[in-house]
C-alpha cells in the first residue's frame, strides 16, 4: 500500500500484523479520490476503524487540514502512528485508541467534512456506525459525506433518518457508499436546477 498523491505522494505504508483489519486496494483508493476531487482541501476527515490508516493519510497528502484515527486494536494503532511519522503529517492528526461506537457517541468537537467507515468485514458493524452518525447531527459538516467500504455481501438495507445514499461505487472486493444529509442533497439538486436554467434562457434580443 501506497500514498498515490500529493506531499506524500510515494510513501510505502506499513501494514497492520494479522487480518482484524480491512485496507483498502490502491485500486478502490485512487477511483474513490478521483471522485472527491480538490474538495478535500482544507477538509476535517474522521477515519473510523483506521487500520493502517490509509484513507486519512491519503487525505491528509492531497492537503486536507486534519485527520482522526480511531482504532481499537494496538498493532493497528501503532502502525497509524508509524505511517503518519513517515508521511509527516503526526502534527496533523490525533491517534485515538478505543470502540469507534463509543467515539461517535460522546464526540462533540467541530462537525466533520468527511468521515470515512471501514470496520471489520461480516459483522453488520458498519450499519452500527452509519446508524450512530445518522442519529447525530453535529458529527457531520452541513455538505459533508460519509462513506462506508464493505464487501459487497456485505449490502443490506439501512433505514436512515438524516442521510441519503446518492453514490455507490464497486471495484472488485470493495464496495463504497456514499452518504450525505438529505438537505444538502436537496440543496444541490435545486442549484443544478438553477444553473441549468440559466444556460437554457435565450438570450433577450436588443431594442430598437
Amino acid at each position: 500500500m501506497r500514498v498515490i498523491a500529493g506531499k506524500a505522494k510515494g510513501r510505502k505504508l506499513m501494514m497492520t500484523p494479522g487480518d482484524s483489519t480491512r485496507p483498502i486496494t490502491d485500486r478502490a483508493k485512487e477511483a474513490l479520490f478521483s471522485i472527491l476531487g480538490d474538495w478535500i482541501e482544507g477538509a476535517r476527515v474522521l477515519d473510523l476503524f483506521g487500520g493502517t490508516g490509509g484513507v486519512g493519510i491519503e487525505c491528509l497528502s492531497r492537503g486536507a487540514r486534519w485527520s482522526d484515527f480511531v482504532e481499537l486494536n494496538r498493532k493497528a494503532i501503532e502502525t497509524i502512528n508509524a505511517n503518519l511519522r513517515h508521511c509527516g503529517f503526526e502534527r496533523q492528526a490525533t491517534v485515538v485508541r478505543g470502540d469507534s461506537f463509543a467515539y461517535l457517541q460522546r464526540y462533540h468537537g467541530e462537525p466533520y467534512d468527511l468521515i470515512f467507515v471501514a470496520p471489520p468485514q461480516y459483522q453488520g458493524l458498519w450499519l452500527k456506525a452509519l446508524t450512530l452518525i445518522d442519529g447525530k447531527p453535529d458529527l457531520l459538516a452541513s455538505y459533508g459525506s460519509v462513506i462506508v467500504q464493505i464487501h459487497p455481501r456485505e449490502l443490506a438495507p439501512v433505514e436512515l433518518q438524516r442521510l441519503e445514499e446518492y453514490d455507490r461505487r464497486q471495484y472488485g472486493s470493495v464496495m463504497l457508499l456514499f452518504y450525505a444529509t438529505s438537505e444538502a442533497l436537496r440543496t444541490e439538486d435545486e442549484s443544478l436546477d438553477d444553473d441549468e436554467m440559466d444556460v437554457d434562457e435565450p438570450a433577450g434580443e436588443d431594442e430598437p
